[in-house]
Order: C-alpha cells, then structure tokens, then sequence
C-alpha cells in the first residue's frame, strides 16, 4: 500500500547577524531583509509571502486547508539575510518576495516495520515516563541529566531519553518527542537526504532522526551532517534501523548544550504567556515552550550563530512565537491550536528572535507575525536592560513603526524582555 505526504516548507527568520550573515529557523513563512540606506540606520523587517508546489503558487487558503485536514506537514524553510547597523537612528526598510515551498513525497506504508509500536496521545505519558524504569532492563548508565552522556546505540527509540536531560512533551503525542522525520532511503555516509516524511501522531515508529526539547536556557545538539536535498532542515537523534538510538553528531556525547544566555523573560502580570520555539533543525513547528508564569524570570535559550546549527553553509538563529497572555503551552506551542484560534500557535501575534553574531552582540527582535495573524498582543513587552536602543511593543504600537524592531546588546550583557499588563 502506498501512502503519499505532502510536506510544507515554510519561511521564517529575524534579524540577526553580521556582515550580512543569513540565519534560518522557524517553521514559519516569514523573510525578513534589511537593506542599507544610510550611514546611521535602523532595520525594520518586511514581508511578502507567496506558497509554491514545485513550479505553481497555491493560495493561502488551500495552503491551510492541506494543514487542517493533515495532508501538509512542515519541513523547511528559506533564508533571508540581515546586515546590522553600527550605531542605529534613522529608519528605513525594504521587502523582499518569500517563497514557501510545498514537496510532495511518496513511500510506502510504516506499518509492518520489525519494531513498530503506535504512538498515540494517550500512549505517551506512559511512553516516556517508562524510559528511566526500561533502560534497566535494555542498558543503564548510571549517569543522569543534562551533562551526561548519551550512550549511542543503547537506548531503544521507543525510549525517551528523559534522563540525559531531554524534556518530554508529552502534549504532541508523539512519545515525547517535539517531532519526528521518518527518513527510509538514509544510509549513514549520504550526503543529503531526499525522503523525508513527517511522523504525526499514530504513525508507527520508523528510522529516522527524533527531535526534542531541552531545558530553559539550554539547546538541542543533535542533528546529521547529512540534510534535506530540498533545503529541509533535519533534526535529532538518529533511530536506526534496529531500532536503537544514535548520535547523530558524534562531536557533541550529550542530548542538550548551554545557551550562550543574556536573555531572560520576566513576566509581571497576572496572567501567564507562553513563549513558543521553532523546533530547528527539525521539523520546524513551533513547539517547544517555555511557560512564563506571573511574577517568574525565566532563562531564553541564545545561541552563538557561528558555532551552532549552520543551513546550506550558513549561520543560524533562534525564533520565538509570543501567545496572548492566558493561553497555555499545551495549547499555544502547536501548529493549530483550539483556543483562541485566530490568536495563538501559528497565529501568536508577535515574534521574538534571538541570536549572538560573529561581532559579538545579540541581535534581539520583536515584530508582528503578519501577513499570518492580524492580531496585536494584549499586553506591554518592553526589552530593557544593555539595549543599543529602544524596542518594545507597548500601548499598542510597536517602537518603530508597524514593521516591529530590532536591538542589540553587547558580549557579556544582558536583556529582559518583560511583559506587562496593557
């Protein structure tokens, strides 16, 4: 029986980065390009988004149709570039057209793998919450933790490795995992892989690479040299096909790496936000939460853009999706959410980027989520602290323009970006 995928790769990006240095992540269709115009400027991000299947440009609405109805899954994305200013006053912006790109992939059905246990909602609680007690009977380390070592080829991929420090989120239904790529042609040596399919709740369990989330502050460090032959980006742990899992990047023993840090969320209202990461390299949902309760600080994962993930050659930063204030991580750090629809998961009003760049700042934006969601955030988010200049949301209105903004702060200091009531 043959069963067909399409997979949707979405563009989406901030702005981050010296010397122009491209970054890529999100799951999302936004491109966000700068161009110089004077010697003193500040850089507003534009957007045009068009979807494409090959060669034809499909409408929005059939583009969501496909999502709804589970018939698109997303995978990847295109790259814009960013050229930061040296001393930011004056304003200006340009646009530029942001493709979206739809590819169809045909294998044959999961169902008969030699390992294959269905995942279900209802299953992964009990999934991952039995790895700590099964690793007993397959392997055991005796370390635990963020800073141990994951021992590739041990663990079984039905096993989700919560005690080298990996954070299940049991909520996606996928045994823990924040996504799943289902790679059957890959052979370890492949320069690029060509068969990517998205696994989604029920499907059976297959080779390929297991992504997750790590703990506040701290990154993924797993992903194959080896990428899509489109331009997908693919993440995790390797799940071979004896059904173990391995080391995707050898280089690195343990599951999570620290953050280069300097950003916090700080929230003083009454209400919490959930503050929703693209899974990248992987399959680019934004999915991975960091729940910010009131009157908390919480730690947002930062990377360096010249040592972490690079895609086709170049630097990466991290992406944020910001949910109106009272929508939960279970419900906000998905695709389609049930609350709120037109407001949260794919339609969050704002987003947040992070990244540290070769000069050595942090590049820290904040700027609407359009053409996507028309929704304005209900509430004040002001970045404060070692900031180049002022960028905030706030009395609903964004400091720069309608386009959003873009600060830096220095190597060794600090931002918060705090919330407030409107």
């Amino acid at each position: 029986m043959k069963a067909t995928v399409l997979n949707m790769a979405i563009a989406a990006s901030i702005a981050a980065g010296a010397n122009a240095q491209p970054h890529h992540h999100g799951h999302h269709h936004h491109k966000k390009n700068v161009d110089k115009r004077d010697v003193e400027t500040t850089y507003v991000p534009a957007t045009v988004t068009q979807y494409m299947l090959g060669n034809d440009e499909v409408s929005a609405d059939e583009a969501k149709a496909g999502l709804d109805k589970g018939l698109y899954v997303v995978v990847g994305e295109t790259t814009p570039t960013f050229t930061p200013p040296p001393k930011p006053v004056v304003t200006s912006s340009s646009s530029k057209e942001d493709a979206v790109f739809i590819q169809k992939v045909t294998s044959t059905s999961s169902s008969s793998s030699a390992y294959a246990t269905t995942t279900s909602s209802s299953s992964a609680t009990s999934s991952s919450a039995a790895a700590s007690s099964s690793a007993s009977s397959s392997y055991s380390s005796g370390a635990t933790g963020v800073n141990a070592e994951f021992p590739s080829g041990k663990i079984k991929c039905s096993e989700f490795p919560e005690q080298y420090g990996a954070v299940p989120l049991d909520y996606l239904g996928l045994g823990g995992w924040t996504g799943l790529q289902f790679t059957p042609d890959y052979k370890i040596g492949d320069l690029s892989i060509s068969n990517i399919i998205n696994g989604v709740k029920g499907m059976a369990q297959q080779a390929g690479f297991y992504s997750y989330a790590c703990p506040d502050g701290y990154v993924k460090s797993q992903w194959p040299e080896a990428q899509g032959s489109t331009k997908q980006s693919v993440g995790g742990l390797q799940c071979n096909s004896d059904g173990y899992l391995e080391l995707s990047r050898p280089s690195s023993k343990t599951l999570c790496e620290p953050g280069v840090g300097g950003v916090t969320i700080k929230n003083d209202m009454a209400k919490n936000v959930a503050i929703c990461r693209t899974d990248y390299p992987g399959i680019e949902a934004m999915v991975i939460p960091v729940d910010s309760q009131p009157g908390t600080t919480r730690n947002l994962a930062n990377v360096d853009s010249a040592d972490y993930y690079h895609w086709t050659g170049l630097s990466t930063t991290l992406q944020y999706y910001v949910n109106q204030p009272g929508v939960s991580t279970e419900d906000g750090c998905v695709w389609d959410c049930a609350t709120d629809h037109d407001e949260c998961g794919n339609w969050a009003p704002t987003i947040l980027g992070v990244g540290k760049a070769a000069d050595g700042n942090t590049y820290i934006s904040l700027f609407p989520n359009t053409p996507t969601s028309s929704a304005k955030p209900r509430m004040n988010i002001n970045i404060t602290g070692d900031v180049s200049i002022p960028c905030y949301f706030q009395d609903g209105a964004y400091a720069v323009g309608d386009s959003g903004c873009t600060t830096t702060i220095p190597s060794g200091g600090s931002a918060v970006i705090h919330f407030t009531e409107a």
